[in-house]
């Protein structure tokens, strides 16, 4: 069957008519040469189409929002072929902008409609139909065979959620149980799912996802392409033209957003909006609303992401009270399965599908783990694997004294003798010391315009690591802000360097910054500078199985220059006192 093959994410990282819906479904085989199309009474395996995965028999349905809107929610549902009549299982289900039958992101070439492949490698590498599982698919509002105008996270898109876990558990061949999975956006609904707090929901698997919607689209006050161009790839999304074999409830309803361009027009505009309290953006504070969840959830975490940043997970997890399983570490957008070219696994661990199912088998079925995984398994910035209990685990902190100076906002790239950036230098670490968690910055500044803070790890030749960045708009009198989430060691005989000054831009040693810096020109005096630090002593970390992530060697590649060593002004202490 000729197709593309498109790689879904987040990107980073997005005339009023009456639509007839018809609700009559007709249970039809599509053209000669294109496969069975399900319908909720009639379900299709891989005989009659070869897009339905072996051992899977797939039915679609239809159902409404939980918020009273009457948005229409459609869902791909693949049960255990042969499953028998009353015989129930639990559910694994995923929602999300990813599902349309016609491609992920865009027109993938099917020849025939059949549901999205995108958890396919999860399914297979599982066996999860053999082990009892069904796995659905629903569409958010504004996507795939759904009504409704598309919300990204919002409380339209929340009610989508909580409807969906609903419908799963309330179906006569579910056990009540059900699970959600996803990476990158799907990601996003599940810790949404967490959220909700639903009894039905007993556990969650979030690849990679964005912790609190706001940071992905601006950063603190300094609005990012994402603005424009993560907005822009969903319209698109929800707008692109499904199969001409799928069944006429689905195409209608698949219509939706270009009978309603105002959807579009609105969805843009959310984007935009700069107040970071305003409704809008306090609706999407997944981190927030995370306080008192007890949801089991297992999570991956990309230290070194540049599309769904290390931002807000440490608030997140903080404040999420239930059971939780973690693979955090130096790679990018990846799944946990995900290999190079060359074989390798992209984040460096193997087991993934066996770690997952074995937490929907125990949250799920009630099954006991055959093998002790660790809660929290580690890569540092070395490459080296660890197991804890939960994360972060410091052994100290430190408020670390800056001092000030002054730049010049221009908003050009800065270097060692720059006038756009000062930098401050620790005496050399007598110890290994790793920088976990989330550092923070507080400054005094005179001057408007904007500050870039980034933190350098850098060796006694002057070779400097840029590992932790983050921007700000310069607020009246004290500025603070988080700089994003780390897990970096500094060797002995290593300095940190802390670099303040103007926003710089996209170059060779930072090809994926994204912000969308207005420089004042201005000179901006600092004073009173000061970083808050968890630091933690790792001579006693309890190593795991892993390898080293490909993208750390290419993340240093790109993030490596001479920063000649300036005289110390403070000094970062041990992380055990």
């Amino acid at each position: 069957m000729k197709r593309s093959r498109a790689v879904a994410c987040a990107a980073s990282a997005l005339v009023a008519c009456t639509l007839t819906v018809t609700a009559a479904v007709t249970a039809a085989t599509a053209a000669p040469g294109s496969g069975a199309v399900a319908t909720a009474d009639d379900p299709v395996t891989h005989e009659d189409n070869d897009r339905v995965p072996e051992g899977a028999a797939w039915t679609q349905h239809y159902f409404p929002s939980a918020d009273g809107s009457g948005t229409e929610l459609h869902a791909d549902v693949l049960l255990p072929e042969g499953l028998a009549e009353g015989e129930q299982v639990p559910v694994i289900m995923s929602a999300g902008s990813y599902f349309g039958h016609s491609g992920q992101m865009s027109d993938e070439g099917w020849e025939h409609t059949g549901p999205s492949d995108r958890f396919y490698d999860f399914i297979e590498g599982t066996d999860l139909f053999q082990r009892g599982y069904a796995f659905v698919m629903v569409d958010t509002r504004g996507f795939g065979g759904s009504t409704g105008c598309l919300d990204f996270g919002g409380p339209g898109e929340q009610a989508d959620v909580e409807a969906a876990i609903d419908w799963s558990a309330a179906q006569p061949w579910s056990t009540g149980a059900v699970g959600m999975y996803g990476k990158s956006y799907d990601a996003i609904t599940g810790l949404i799912g967490n959220n909700l707090d639903q009894d039905a929901l007993k556990a969650v698997v979030a690849q990679e996802p964005i912790w609190d919607l706001y940071r992905n689209i601006h950063s603190n006050g300094v609005p990012r392409t994402t603005i424009a161009h993560t907005a822009t790839t969903y319209n698109e999304i929800a707008a692109q033209p499904q199969l001409p074999d799928d069944d006429p409830r689905y195409r209608a309803n698949a219509a939706y957003e270009q009978a309603h361009p105002e959807c579009l027009l609105d969805n843009l505009a959310g984007y935009q909006t700069g107040d970071r309290e305003s409704e809008y953006w306090r609706a999407r504070d997944l981190a927030e609303q995370a306080k008192g969840t007890d949801t089991p959830l297992f999570v991956t975490q990309g230290f070194l992401e540049w599309n769904t940043e290390a931002e807000a997970i440490q608030e997140y997890l903080d404040n999420h009270q239930g059971p939780e399983r973690g693979w955090l570490g130096q790679w990018d957008h990846k799944r946990g399965n995900e290999r190079t070219a060359d074989g390798r696994l992209e984040m460096g661990r193997e087991g993934w599908f066996e770690e997952t199912i074995s937490f929907y088998d125990q949250h799920l079925k009630g099954v006991e783990p055959p093998v002790a995984h660790p809660n929290y398994a580690i890569q540092d910035s070395g490459g080296a694997w660890r197991a804890q209990e939960t994360w972060p685990t410091p052994d100290g902190t430190a408020t670390v004294p800056l001092g000030g100076g002054s730049y010049v906002d221009d908003g050009a790239e800065g270097g060692p003798t720059a006038e756009n950036t000062f930098t401050a230098f620790s005496e050399p670490l007598a110890r290994d010391t790793r920088l976990t968690g989330t550092p923070r910055i507080s400054l005094e500044a005179e001057g408007r315009g904007n500050a870039m803070v980034q933190l350098y790890d850098v060796a006694p030749d002057g070779k400097a690591v840029m590992f932790d960045e983050q921007v700000s708009v310069l607020n009246a009198g004290t500025t603070a802000f988080d700089l994003k989430s780390t897990d970096w060691t500094l060797p002995a005989g290593h300095s940190l360097a802390v670099g303040i000054g103007t926003v710089q831009p996209s170059g060779v040693t930072a090809p994926f910054r994204d912000w969308m810096d207005s420089p004042s020109r201005e000179t901006i005096d600092v004073t009173g500078a000061r970083l808050d630090l968890a630091l933690e002593d790792p001579s006693d970390d309890a190593a795991t199985e892993g390898a080293r992530a490909p993208w750390l060697d290419t993340y240093l590649l790109l993030n490596t220059k001479d920063l000649p060593l300036g005289d110390p002004t403070f000094t970062l202490p041990p992380a055990r006192p």
